[in-house]
């Protein structure tokens, strides 16, 4: 049985459902994991640690993606805080601490805490932090609804014992949102919300690409996902430039836009340009092709 979150909203069969579907409130946070091995120290809820940024990072597990992929995104993330650059930016802050989540999300009704609220002001910390994100295995799951990703990490910063003059969701995936409401609309709610997101769309497939990919993820990204005070995003063009990607990010997102270079000249891409994209892309795509499955049956 999955470990994790599941909604319990009533869902909607129709074929415009993607388009049209109303957002539902997201559930409570929930965690799985190994518990208490000393590598989280979340203070209770009430108290308002002071720290420079609260930071979820929001993953892809959807099936597009196969298991050495996504063990490619957890060891990157790992090696990314227990780098010296990250470590170093965290301790250099105003504060020289952040609070840090990491959660794997795929279709509407699949986003799974894997490590909860972690306060990191040591090397130590962000050591453990990485030693908890290998040791499970990643589970992949059905559809890719980056809208209700947005809305389950949002509520994520109520009340979670953290007080961060930043608030961050840090956005990875491989497709366009194709489940959920529109993934602007929640976009909007979150930036409403005082929370900026950022991005680290993943163009991998190359000419295996799945039903659900679409060429310029970048462009989709910067006009439909990101949003927000600073809002930035990375493309990856190839595994093999993830790591670096992560490390930069990371760099950008907790030390408060402290650029660093990237080895493999990563390119940073700020907050929307008014591109003319469509932001439903991914739910027309999704409409297409069970048409076309119920038109095979008729």
């Amino acid at each position: 049985m999955r470990h994790g979150i599941r909604s319990l909203a009533a869902l909607s069969i129709g074929l415009a459902a993607a388009v049209t579907i109303a957002a539902s409130s997201p559930a409570a946070a929930q965690q799985r994991g190994l518990g208490d091995l000393g590598a989280t120290r979340a203070p209770a809820a009430e108290s308002g640690t002071k720290v420079d940024v609260e930071l979820v990072l929001a993953v892809d597990v959807s099936w597009s993606m196969d298991r050495g992929e996504q063990e490619i995104q957890r060891a990157g993330y790992a090696a990314a805080f227990r780098s010296e650059d990250v470590q170093k930016a965290i301790m250099n802050g105003l504060n020289g601490r952040v609070a840090v989540s990491y959660i794997e999300w795929a279709g509407s009704f699949s986003q799974s805490v894997v490590v909860p609220w972690t306060l990191i002001d040591s090397r130590e910390s962000a050591d453990g932090f990485a030693y908890r994100l290998q040791t499970e295995e990643p589970e992949r799951e059905r559809r890719t609804s980056v809208a209700a990703a947005i809305d389950f990490a949002v509520p994520m910063f109520d009340r979670n014992g953290f007080d961060g003059l930043r608030r961050v969701i840090d956005i990875s995936g491989d497709g366009p949102n194709n489940q959920g409401r529109p993934v602007t609309d929640a976009r909007d709610h979150a930036v409403g919300r005082g929370v900026t997101i950022n991005g680290l769309p993943l163009m991998t497939s190359g000419s295996y690409a799945s039903w659900g990919s679409i060429p310029d993820l970048d462009l989709y990204y910067e006009a439909c996902v990101i949003g927000g005070p600073g809002a930035f995003m990375i493309p990856v063009n190839d595994w093999s430039q993830f790591p670096e990607a992560v490390r930069r990010k990371l760099v950008m997102e907790l030390a408060g836009d402290w650029d660093v270079e990237a080895e493999d000249g990563a390119r940073v891409i700020r907050t929307q340009n008014g591109e003319d994209v469509d932001c439903l892309i991914g739910e027309r795509m999704w409409q297409d092709r069970q048409q076309r499955w119920m038109d095979g049956y008729q």
